[in-house]
């Protein structure tokens, strides 16, 4: 059994050698290959993976920014695990709990989301975003009738064949919301496991806003109704 860890980066320079030396140091249940896409970043991530040769990792770069949904189609091309899982480069994620999710999978599910409130707020995450995100994932759970906690978490781990025959339209961070929603139109049984999960501020590199917000309920509405 083999996993696919797909890591879309944009200017991540502070902590793309950290994420992938934490990867690296993760003793996961399965076999795995690394696969990062690199979304035509501006700062000196590019330069960072061009001096990366570890037979482990196979980097990918885009010629133009098209956003994390296009970076994980890239990744999807070129993967060739039994389950894929994506991996943000920005340290909010723990690859240790990766783990978690895998032996969860294998009682017999479709897809596990690694769920950061599923005990509740983290202590770093700000009040706008976690009422925020619980606000979006019950819209999500009343549209697609699964029953999450944290329907935008990066953690999605997803048996290949399902993944293969779901096809991602959204270039941007409109991704969760759309796997979630094919996931349940396809009747998939999707899981969740709670994980770590450490917050970081816009001043921090944050990429989500309020824009992407709308186009979540957007595609909440648009990829379970229609």
């Amino acid at each position: 059994m083999k996993l696919s860890i797909i890591m879309p980066v944009y200017n991540e320079e502070k902590t793309i050698r950290n994420i992938i030396e934490r990867v690296f140091s993760t003793k996961f249940d399965v076999d795995y290959e690394l696969i990062i896409v690199n979304d035509c970043s501006t700062d000196g991530t590019k330069e960072i993976l061009d001096g990366i040769n570890d037979e482990r990792v196979r980097i990918f770069h885009h010629n133009q920014n098209m956003g994390k949904g296009a970076a994980i189609r890239t990744a999807i091309e070129h993967s060739s695990g039994d389950f894929v899982i994506i991996q943000d480069a920005d340290l909010e994620y723990s690859p240790e709990d990766i783990n978690l999710l895998i032996r969860k999978i294998n009682e017999g599910y479709d897809a596990v989301f690694g769920s950061r409130f599923f005990n509740g707020r983290p202590e770093d995450e700000s009040l706008i975003h976690y009422f925020g995100n619980r606000f979006l994932t019950l819209i999500s759970n009343i549209s697609s009738g699964l029953k999450l906690t944290d329907m935008e978490t990066c953690y999605k781990l997803i048996r290949r064949e399902i993944f293969n025959s779901i096809r991602i339209e959204e270039n941007r961070f409109g991704f969760e919301p759309e796997i979630t929603a094919k996931l349940a139109r396809a009747k998939a049984r999707v899981a969740e496991v709670p994980i770590n999960y450490k917050a970081r501020g816009f001043s921090e590199g944050k990429k989500i806003g309020i824009k992407d917000a709308f186009r979540t309920i957007y595609c909440i509405i648009k990829y379970s109704l229609f």
